[in-house]
């Protein structure tokens, strides 16, 4: 008798636990917005660009739009560039509304291991602990980092297109609407939400400064990735379907930048940027330009280009991630722009569109290229330097994009 007692209980018991089990494996965290950082650069008098910032006992306060949402969140900083420990005294989170304000009730401190503060090693990241708020795509965050100390320079992002502010003491707990004029990336990298199953795409836009959306308008995130989670959005309403933004502006596939805030190469940035992106599946590769126009009379072969794509090809295969090429725009008229490397370019595409090397195609160069100058762009997509779209353009662009990639 005590056998059978037994024995239905455990039989009452066990699919309990196995569906809770399962329920458990079924959430996963995703990466839900990014920004890849780029070593710290001086910037000496009448300098061509901006030097990487430094601070101390001071409260940076970044705004982010986040792709996907969850109800669970965590921020990712790093201390990648640092040449010593970096302090966070304190760190908040919370959701901002259409005002800029902070929305009543969603404030949240972060913490680390437990702890309200936290030190990154030199070279580091570090995660925080999962924070307990709920949040939508396409849902926008204010994140708050105190930093005590001198940090010594800064492992940036430094093309940030939102509104940055600074302000002296630890001003975490500020709720006012945003009012600094500055636009980099300081030490924040990555923001996950915790999602459940079944998998959704999580798709990588990694580039350079036209994925980064260099020229479009500042805190209107009308960036083709940001049209790219706008039109996904609308097609999967409720599902987690993420974009994380992994442009860095003058970036190179074969070289690193002409300077340092311009980021190490495609090939060295790959695994960092991309393959270590929580719940990844597709990664859209926009980069060349920059290779390019590094020389006018002599560029890199496009054979050259060509295999630094199918270096990225198979490191992402190996990951089980679906690599997706886009051609390289037009640059006619940018100042970088030479025929020699507008030929190369010409057999890049070519290759792109037709070498069945990437496990699918993105065609920007037909999305924005002038019918009567195609080694122009359309001059009503141009920002006015010839190289970098406008707000039109980059619209253009994420409309380009055929959905059916990322089922």
């Amino acid at each position: 008798m005590r056998l059978t007692v037994l024995a239905c209980a455990l039989a009452l018991i066990i699919p309990g636990l196995q569906a809770g089990g399962a329920h458990a494996a079924a959430a996963r965290w995703i990466g839900t917005w990014a920004a890849s950082p780029a070593p710290p650069m001086a910037s000496p008098p009448g300098a061509r660009f901006p030097g990487t910032p430094t601070f101390n006992n001071q409260t940076v306060t970044q705004l982010v739009r986040l792709s996907a949402g969850g109800q669970r969140l965590r921020i990712r900083l790093s201390n990648e560039y640092g040449a010593r420990p970096l302090a966070i005294g304190a760190a908040r989170v919370a959701l901002v509304g259409t005002d800029g304000a902070v929305v009543p009730g969603s404030d949240r401190v972060v913490t680390f291991a437990g702890a309200p503060a936290a030190t990154l090693p030199p070279g580091g990241p570090l995660i925080s602990d999962p924070v307990s708020l709920p949040t939508k795509a396409l849902g926008r965050l204010r994140v708050s980092l105190y930093l005590p100390t001198d940090t010594n320079g800064c492992t940036c992002h430094m093309s940030g297109g939102e509104l940055v502010q600074v302000a002296t003491g630890d001003m975490t707990k500020d709720t006012a609407p945003i009012k600094g004029p500055a636009t980099f990336r300081a030490f924040l990298t990555g923001v996950e939400v915790e999602t459940a199953a079944p998998p959704r795409p999580v798709i990588v836009a990694f580039g350079d400064s036209i994925t980064d959306g260099y020229r479009s308008t500042d805190g209107a995130d009308r960036r083709w990735p940001d049209r790219l989670a706008e039109r996904l959005a609308t097609r999967s309403p409720g599902r987690s379907v993420a974009v994380a933004n992994a442009g860095i502006g003058g970036n190179r596939v074969l070289s690193d930048g002409v300077v340092p805030i311009f980021g190490q190469s495609a090939l060295s940035r790959f695994d960092r940027d991309v393959l270590a992106t929580p719940g990844a599946t597709h990664v859209i590769v926009l980069e060349g330009v920059n290779d390019l126009g590094a020389s006018k009379t002599d560029p890199p072969k496009a054979q050259a280009l060509i295999g630094g794509y199918r270096q990225l090809i198979d490191r992402a295969h190996a990951h089980g991630l679906k690599i997706i090429g886009a051609t390289i725009l037009p640059y006619g008229g940018a100042a970088y722009w030479g025929a020699p490397g507008e030929a190369e370019r010409q057999t890049v595409n070519a290759w792109i569109r037709t070498g069945h090397g990437f496990d699918g195609v993105i065609d920007f160069d037909a999305a924005t290229r002038d019918p009567a100058k195609p080694d122009h762009m359309r001059a009503d997509l141009q920002s006015g330097d010839w190289l970098h779209p406008n707000d039109a353009g980059y619209r253009v662009m994420g409309d380009a994009i055929d959905l059916a990639l990322f089922r």
